[in-house]
């Protein structure tokens, strides 16, 4: 089919149906990788597949913090249809090309964002000469793309609830309840050299009880995709659906942990305090992620939160000036200290290149940003996105640049301005960028380190709480300050050495430490910090000589896909095969086995 007659969907429209209906076999896959450096598909160094030293620790060094996230998305779908469905996450080119050649396919669907639009091209091309009667359907936030139709070869752009869409499409399913998948949050988590991948509760279990956003600011292309300001799907209506799902993915997954991606968890407030109802009724200790306002947070008391068991959270601080309703009227500063106070950590968001930023004033906004303090610290250009009311506003103003002027792969929002700053001059963005991200690390330090102190505030203030709950969640998030930390700072200590400031930083963090926690912090500093020390700068000498990560490639089907024959059955990786539970849950009765990471 000709890119030019693809239709656009959204899962509220009128979806057409395949003609196999829930027999056509489901290939859903990720764009293809390697993804940290630059190549000529469209991968750039500068935006790898490692969402916290891609944006929020990028100059940290070895203190960065290094993880991967699967792509829930396509997760989520796979666990709603009956349909044979296999995911395939991460695939490197050659294992993309070796499934769609020996294998049939009725249907393909590709997720992506805005930058993969290079990746997601030749992907449809490769699918047209392998399986050239399959239905190619593209998702994810590449789909606010308005003429996406027109320089990709697929059938149906879907922009929205993917699960309600599929379901429609294959006649599967359609109307009945979610069936949520076990999602662990994060894998290959790295720190200072070290793997730092523990205990399965160690891990949290991530929970998706909504999709888009209630607020829906002007440059949020999540909100644009599910339909603008204001408009988002529950999942979980109430505080007791939630409630069932968490104490089964608890149980499952054996997690007491939740990273909750919702946009604005907290803003449900009803939802949220039958939640902690319940969570007191039947005693559960749990621990939450979650993104949340600042105007949602001041709804709360400290003590709900603490009770609720907030842990950390995602909260956006834009910049000094800026006008967003989110942030009316809040001290953003005393908003974060007293979160601090109680344990909660804190990564902050803002925008670099705000409409008022000027050459003369960015300073002081950087320092802005850094004087929060905040755990860790999020750093992004102001970059419309296709969809968004900023993109439309500033397309009919004649300010974007067209893809010959910028490249779509590099509109990452770390190195490059999409359109024409009206104070800023061009190119000098990227520096911009280093400058925050550098001047948060001077002022503050290693994230990692930032945690401690946060912690044990929580620690000391709560430790005694009369709740038992809190207690003992208290008591679960500190068993780090007593080893752990101790020999991470010990580490940072002697690294910093020659940096006075920060050592000075850990020096007193340290002293902290080991005067609560006595001779087992100092003996962990004493041994541990020789170690991390020396595990830190050899992989500081990995880094400068281009070293990157790169996630493992997964291979997973349902029991429908895995009654399938397969012409070549791949070797290298064991599939996952997963059944809907009774209790509403997508279970994986076999354990995942991914393939070997493809390292630099």
């Amino acid at each position: 089919m000709s890119p030019t007659h693809a239709t656009i969907d959204r899962p509220a429209a009128a979806a057409p149906v395949h003609p196999l209906g829930r027999r056509a076999r489901t290939l859903l896959v990720s764009v293809c990788g390697p993804y940290a450096r630059d190549d000529e598909h469209g991968s750039r160094a500068l935006n790898p597949m490692e969402l916290y030293h891609n944006q929020v620790t990028r100059v940290q060094g070895p203190f960065s913090l290094r993880m991967f996230h699967r792509s829930w998305g396509l997760m989520l779908i796979q666990a709603n249809l009956s349909a044979p469905c296999v995911v395939l996450d991460f695939p490197t080119w050659e294992r993309f090309e070796e499934e769609i050649r020996d294998n049939e396919y009725d249907v393909v669907g590709i997720s992506s964002i805005v930058l993969n639009q290079h990746k997601v091209r030749e992907m449809c091309a490769m699918i047209r000469r392998h399986l050239p009667n399959a239905t190619i359907v593209i998702g994810g936030h590449i789909a606010n793309v308005p003429d996406l139709a027109d320089r990709v070869d697929a059938d149906h752009v879907v922009r929205g609830d993917g699960v309600a869409w599929f379901r429609r499409f294959l006649d599967d399913q359609v109307g009945q309840p979610l069936s949520h998948p076990l999602i662990t949050s994060g894998f290959g988590t790295r720190c200072m050299g070290v793997d730092a991948q523990g205990k399965p509760e160690d891990t949290a279990a991530t929970v998706i009880p909504s999709v888009g956003c209630p607020l829906g600011c002007n440059f949020c292309s999540t909100s644009a995709m599910f339909g603008g300001k204001g408009r988002y799907v529950n999942f979980y209506e109430s505080g007791d659906e939630l409630f069932q799902i968490m104490d089964q993915l608890a149980d499952r997954m054996g997690v007491r942990s939740f990273f909750v991606m919702d946009e604005n968890f907290l803003l449900h407030r009803p939802r949220a305090l039958r939640l902690l109802e319940l969570m007191e009724r039947h005693g559960k200790p749990w621990a939450f992620y979650v993104f949340s306002s600042a105007n949602a947070l001041r709804k709360y008391t400290a003590d709900e939160l603490v009770r609720i068991g907030v842990s950390w959270v995602w909260m956006g601080l834009e910049g000094e000036e800026s006008s967003y309703k989110k942030l009316s009227g809040v001290d953003t500063f005393d908003l974060v200290r007293n979160l601090q106070g109680h344990g909660i950590r804190v990564l902050g968001s803002s925008i670099i290149g705000l409409e008022e930023h000027t050459p003369e004033n960015i300073d002081r906004a950087i320092e802005h940003s850094a004087r929060h303090r905040t755990d860790f610290h999020q750093f992004m250009l102001y970059t419309p996105i296709p969809g968004t009311p900023l993109h439309a506003e500033l397309a009919a103003a004649g300010r974007m640049l067209t893809d010959e002027e910028i490249d779509p792969a590099d509109v990452h929002g770390q190195a490059h301005f999409n359109y024409r700053h009206s104070s800023l001059p061009p190119g000098c963005e990227g520096e911009l960028m280093i400058r925050a991200f550098t001047r948060d690390f001077e002022e503050n330090g290693p994230s990692v380190m930032r945690i401690a102190e946060t912690t044990l505030a929580g620690w000391r203030r709560h430790h005694d709480h009369p709740d038992a709950r809190v207690r003992d969640r208290v008591e679960w998030e500190s068993r780090s300050l007593r080893t752990q930390y101790p020999a991470m700072v010990a580490a940072a200590r002697r690294y910093f050495r020659d940096r006075p400031a920060l050592r000075d930083k850990m020096d007193r963090l340290l002293k902290e430490l080991t005067r609560e926690f006595g001779w087992k912090a100092r003996l962990a500093a004493a041994l541990g910090g020789r170690y991390l020390e020396w595990s830190s700068r050899r992989e500081a000498r990995r880094l400068a000589s281009g070293w990157t990560y790169e996630p493992p490639t997964f291979y997973e089907v349902n029991d429908a896909a895995a009654a399938l024959p397969r012409r070549h059955p791949f070797a290298r990786c064991q599939s996952v095969r997963s059944e809907v539970t009774d209790d509403g849950l997508c279970d994986p009765t076999v354990a995942a086995v991914a393939e070997d990471a493809h390292t630099a």
